[in-house]
């Protein structure tokens, strides 16, 4: 049965930008900056998604509030201003959204990136007016707490029933569980389609460019 969708909310890293190289690089400075050991890049890409905190929390548990606090301070001066490593938008993904806009759907991101992470690159993208609401991890709870797709769905005056929630990880797919929503899953963020498939999303996507078509039939 065709499922009529008002709102439509992405995660950014992994479903709209491809900035996994950029994350992992920003991540293992700040270890090198706070004299301590490196994980694994595989670690590190299983916690893009989650909050700074969320993720520090997983990468170093046990590890206390001022821990923290240094490590995002250096995290977000190499993400901001120092590190060049490239991130760029999946193909496709600006032509999709410009036909969703046109085609009257809301549009908003749920994201585990901080405020001035999203904002740097929403104005280096120029996707910035596409979006009806955005919300960071910095400003309420990380994924997979329902509480970011829940605020979203108030600001817009929309039902779960008729929001769809699109990302690459299960935190996205939890979050949309949580929330009472629909989950829509992509093949070629961070979390394999196996992990992918164990949260029921309606669907698996293997570039975002098939959106568009997926949300047609």
């Amino acid at each position: 049965m065709k499922r009529n969708f008002k709102l439509l909310v992405f995660d950014w890293d992994g479903t709209l930008m491809d900035s996994e190289a950029r994350i992992v690089s920003c991540v293992r400075a700040a270890t090198r900056d706070m004299a301590i050991e490196t994980p694994a890049d595989e670690r590190i890409r299983d916690i893009i998604g989650l909050g700074l905190k969320e993720a520090l929390e997983k990468l170093f548990p046990g590890s206390d509030e001022p821990f923290k606090e240094r490590f995002i301070a250096f995290y977000r001066r190499y993400f901001l201003h120092e590190d060049s490593t490239p991130s760029l938008l999946f193909p496709g993904a600006l032509e999709v959204l410009n036909g969703l806009v046109a085609q009257d759907y809301l549009l908003a991101v749920a994201t585990g990136k901080g405020r001035p992470g999203l904002d740097k690159v929403l104005d280096e993208t120029g996707l910035k007016s596409l979006f009806h609401a955005t919300r960071c991890a910095d400003e309420t709870f990380s994924k997979p707490h329902p509480e970011m797709l829940m605020q979203i769905m108030d600001e817009l005056a929309v039902e779960p029933a008729d929001t769809l929630m699109i990302g690459d990880t299960e935190y996205d797919l939890q979050m949309a569980i949580n929330a009472g929503t629909h989950g829509l899953a992509v093949s070629y963020g961070v979390h394999s389609v196996d992990r992918l498939n164990q949260f029921n999303p309606l669907g698996c996507l293997d570039d975002i460019s098939e959106l568009s078509d997926w949300l047609d039939r």
